[in-house]
């Protein structure tokens, strides 16, 4: 794993991450925190979903909802809609949001 986390920016409200999405997969689970070709840090994520008509995409936030403990309500998904690389908003308190992201994917450091 990476020595950096995936958490690309925090505020009073929220956070935001880099995801890599992959559809259709044989089971839905949160990988680990991996570096793209460009070097970002991104958190894998793959879902049985199809990438047809936005069923991925609900898939993701349904699968990052429910481990992280928050509505689904509070996820966003704010570019890469159609792609793969996804940066998404989560709503929320940052300090338990970045304890709740560490515990996904095992990572202690901030």
């Amino acid at each position: 794993m990476s020595d950096a986390v995936c958490v690309i920016g925090s505020d009073q409200t929220g956070i935001s991450l880099f995801v890599r999405l992959t559809p259709k997969a044989s089971c839905n689970a949160i990988g680990d925190v991996v570096a793209d070709a460009s070097g970002q840090m991104q958190l894998r994520v793959s879902v049985t979903a199809v990438p047809e008509n936005g069923k991925a995409n609900q898939a993701l936030i349904k699968l990052l909802a429910k481990a992280a403990k928050c509505p689904k309500s509070s996820i966003r998904i704010v570019s890469g809609l159609t792609d793969r690389n996804k940066k998404l908003r989560i709503d929320g308190d940052p300090d338990e949001l970045m304890v709740q992201i560490s515990q996904l994917t095992g990572r202690t450091d901030r």
